[in-house]
């Protein structure tokens, strides 16, 4: 199975040559209203004396008189977060244990009941072997929560007691992240609207091939914003906000126009290609590209759909899911090391489908959402906690028409088992041929809870009207 990086300088230049671009100038930069950047709250969590570790009030702590190291942050009024999740130096030292917070809201000065905070150790990850694995920032961390508007933080963490003083031992360098997802990027205005689904007002390519293009001007768009927007061509135009949705026979056709690309030679031979979906691009949701690590990773083909949840809670309205993703976002890159987001594709309760890791919707981007079985594969996460509570139909079904389309430019049947070999992981070791649904669980790939167990029982039925989209 082959993977490879394409450099930034070649992904800038590609930009380049389908639309020179020009510098904004310091008028044009004038112009672009100042919005708030995101921004990563910090704070380590500190050992607690025996006596408190005696917690009156928070569910599940114990009360033995050994109850394990405990770890914890007192009541504090910090800066506004919306995400907290909590982090530690080693990524290859499980958290055994319980997290739980408290968050007081902005605006109504009201403290939350604690809430417990999921402690998935390492399953959303790039392979053990991966570059980005091995890159010397990442870190252990649990999955992120969402909790709105805050400005105030209580954390506690006990470690499980399980008999021995080893497994009652917390890892080394615990911290509480608080994130802030910042506002929304302005969107750059030419000639008075946005061209082609919120891009620009010119064609995303000539058909002749020596599309030369006129200089345009990009208020508020960096290079890095470009080099992300121009993997999209010719399925957008360049900067565009959304990729419009499309009926399955200008899906096909759609894919035959791509099909002189190199990852979907022979798109256009094949007839099982679903309607494509809505698609939100990371310009649409406010991605700030200068977070993420420059350039590509591509594996050969789509063999497999993993469908996760990110356990990050349910309390979020679908206007909010922009700025959950925009935490997610960071939270993975800032606090947790990774060079994107771990996702290829999000949904939100509302059915609304996001780009996720940068590289293109329509290419094989290597994710890092299923350890062992990234490569080859693509990652979808309903945003959500969905172990007790039923996922919404709109998610459900547009997690089938999002499989139906991208499964199909690579000749996956929906319905179908395919062979993925695994690249290590807690449930197959290294170097296995794993027979895998097409469109599986991450629970197939990695002994874990996600998707939560009400989504998992959803997939027999997506896979069906999955397969139906593409026709078959």
């Amino acid at each position: 199975m082959r993977g490879f990086l394409t450099s930034s300088i070649g992904v800038a230049t590609a930009a380049a040559l389908a639309l020179p671009l020009t510098l904004t100038t310091p008028a044009q930069a004038e112009s672009i209203p100042a919005v708030p950047a995101g921004s990563t709250q910090s704070l380590p969590l500190v050992p607690l004396a025996p006596s408190g570790a005696r917690i009156p009030g928070v569910p599940g702590m114990s009360t033995a008189p050994d109850p394990g190291e405990t770890r914890g942050l007192a009541a504090r009024e910090v800066k506004t977060f919306s995400l907290v999740g909590v982090v530690w130096d080693d990524v290859s030292t499980p958290l055994v244990g319980r997290v739980q917070v408290r968050t007081r809201a902005v605006g109504t000065g009201q403290w939350s009941d604690w809430q417990d905070v999921e402690t998935h150790n390492g399953e959303h990850a790039a392979d053990p072997d991966a570059p980005e694995r091995g890159n010397g920032r990442v870190r252990g961390s649990t999955a992120p929560l969402w909790v709105g508007a805050s400005d105030g933080v209580e954390v506690r963490v006990q470690a499980e007691n399980a008999g021995t003083r080893a497994a009652s031992r917390l890892p080394s360098g615990m911290r509480i992240e608080l994130v802030d997802p910042g506002a929304e990027q302005p969107v750059a205005v030419l000639d008075g609207k946005n061209g082609g689904a919120g891009g620009l007002t010119r064609p995303a390519r000539r058909p002749s091939g020596d599309d030369k293009g006129d200089a345009v001007a990009l208020p508020g768009m960096t290079m890095e914003t470009a080099e992300s927007s121009s993997v999209n061509l010719p399925h957008a135009s360049l900067g565009a906000l959304e990729i419009s949705e499309l009926n399955k026979a200008d899906s096909t056709a759609d894919a035959a126009f791509a099909s002189e690309g190199e990852f979907q030679a022979a798109a256009a031979a094949r007839p099982y290609i679903g309607p494509r979906p809505k698609i939100v691009t990371r310009r649409g949701w406010g991605a700030d590209e200068s977070l993420r690590e420059t350039g590509f990773v591509y594996t050969s083909t789509v063999k497999a759909a993993f469908v996760h949840h990110t356990a990050s809670g349910n309390k979020y309205a679908c206007k909010d899911a922009p700025a959950v993703l925009r935490s997610l976002y960071r939270y993975h890159v800032v606090s947790s090391g990774w060079r994107d987001i771990g996702y290829n594709f999000a949904v939100d309760r509302c059915g609304t489908v996001y780009e996720g890791r940068a590289g293109g919707v329509a290419k094989p981007v290597l994710g890092a959402h299923t350890m062992g079985f990234n490569t080859d594969s693509m990652g979808v996460a309903v945003i959500g906690t969905y172990s007790s509570t039923a996922p919404p139909a709109a998610a459900v079904n547009a997690v089938a028409r999002l499989t139906a389309w991208k499964l199909g430019l690579f000749g996956a049947d929906p319905r179908a088992k395919t062979t993925l070999k695994s690249g290590g992981g807690n449930r197959y070791p290294k170097g296995r041929n794993v027979k895998l649904h097409v469109i599986s669980g991450h629970r197939d790939g990695f002994a874990t809870e996600c998707p939560g167990r009400l989504l998992y029982k959803q997939l027999p039925p997506t896979r069906t009207s999955s397969a139906k989209l593409q026709g078959r």
